[in-house]
């Protein structure tokens, strides 16, 4: 392979792979070392340097003048063992300065020697010896290239593909990488096709030895949180503010809004125009139930509103300091105060950070009685 033809099947390794010019370089450079040093000379002292213009490749010889031969000192650590300290510089590469003088009079310590030893058919063994390197250099490369495109991606909504499927997994193509969408964070009975586009929630992003590992879900709280930022662009402008979001995946979610500005309807906005806002979001997560709420920060009016659709509750702060409190309802918004299953009642306690008891007048009335 002659200088142009490097060059061009390095541009095209850049340009394909997405990485740096100079990572790829110099691992060019770190691997043609190793391989000069196994099949020509098995002293240390030696460099590739490949020019960036030209994509000649050269291989020096080199010598750093000192006054002494250095070839490190021992030690003992605090456990009395013996620890050895390697020389600042390489043994191979010292040469002392009496004889460096009588190769180039005038030379000082610190100052180095260098010859060209690039033998003639170091091309086509070197290729050889460093392409398995190389592979490895910029498969490093490309796992750090995609885990700084994906680290910041944590807590965002992304748009992939379903790619693949295994007993536990969805494997959502991302573009550079794949994320896993495990199946336990689907939202209940929601049915998806292979190669479909899918939005999803990033819970995690961390680095491995065989590239980003990306955590995804469907069923987190967040995926309606960042799913409320998509479609309602005063969430965005700061006009409202999204003060909480709770979520029963499948059954229902609560989402507390309040405006910045008085002009501007929270809860409009958030339901848009003969609800198509709202619809959008509706759609995406598969019939879930939501009730967009003001929020308060007068706690009794918040927990009001956060037990919608229950209507007409009178709330009791029972013990402030342990933020407890009894909520009164008739017969009629009982059973949509406390939910199915409990999960109205379990969702406004989450949001509003109280722990909360319905009741009836009849059963506060009956309880009485029977403490009389």
């Amino acid at each position: 392979m002659n200088a142009k033809e490097f060059l061009k099947a390095l541009d095209h390794i850049v340009e394909e792979k997405n990485i740096s010019k100079d990572v790829v370089i110099e691992a060019m450079e770190l691997a043609l070392a190793t391989a000069y040093k196994k099949n020509f000379d098995s002293k240390t002292n030696v460099r590739v340097d490949i020019n960036r213009e030209t994509g000649d490749i050269k291989v020096i010889s080199y010598y750093v003048v000192v006054d002494d031969y250095d070839d490190g000192t021992e030690t003992t650590d605090e456990e009395g063992n013996i620890v050895r300290i390697p020389p600042e510089i390489n043994p191979d590469a010292q040469i002392l300065l009496e004889e460096a003088q009588e190769l180039v009079p005038g030379i000082k310590v610190g100052e180095t020697i260098e010859k060209e030893v690039t033998p003639k058919d170091f091309g086509r063994v070197a290729t050889s010896t460093a392409k398995q390197v190389v592979n490895q250099k910029i498969r490093e490369a490309e796992r750090n290239s995609i885990m700084e495109e994906y680290q910041d991606k944590e807590g965002e909504l992304l748009v992939g593909m379903l790619a693949m499927e295994d007993s536990r997994n969805y494997y959502v193509d991302l573009g550079r990488t794949r994320g896993i969408l495990p199946k336990s964070e689907m939202i209940p009975n929601e049915e998806v096709k292979m190669g479909s586009s899918i939005k999803v929630y990033v819970t995690k992003v961390e680095a491995t030895t065989k590239g980003p590992l990306i955590l995804l879900s469907r069923k987190h709280y967040g995926f309606v949180r960042r799913l409320f930022e998509t479609e309602i662009p005063e969430l965005v402008d700061g006009t409202v503010v999204l003060y909480a979001c709770v979520r029963e995946a499948g059954i229902r979610s609560k989402v507390a809004v309040y405006s910045t500005r008085d002009n501007v309807d929270a809860i409009g906005a958030c339901i848009g125009e003969r609800g198509s806002r709202i619809a959008n979001i509706l759609k995406e997560l598969n019939g879930e139930k939501i009730d967009v709420i003001p929020y308060s920060e007068d706690p009794v009016e918040f927990i009001k509103n956060a037990l919608s659709p229950a209507k007409d509750v009178i709330v009791n702060i029972t013990d402030a300091m342990k933020k407890e409190a009894l909520a009164i309802v008739n017969e009629d918004n009982l059973s949509l105060a406390i939910g199915k299953k409990g999960s109205n009642i379990k969702l406004a306690s989450r949001l509003t950070k109280y722990k909360l008891e319905v009741k009836t007048l009849e059963q506060i009335n009956a309880e009485g009685n029977k403490e009389e």
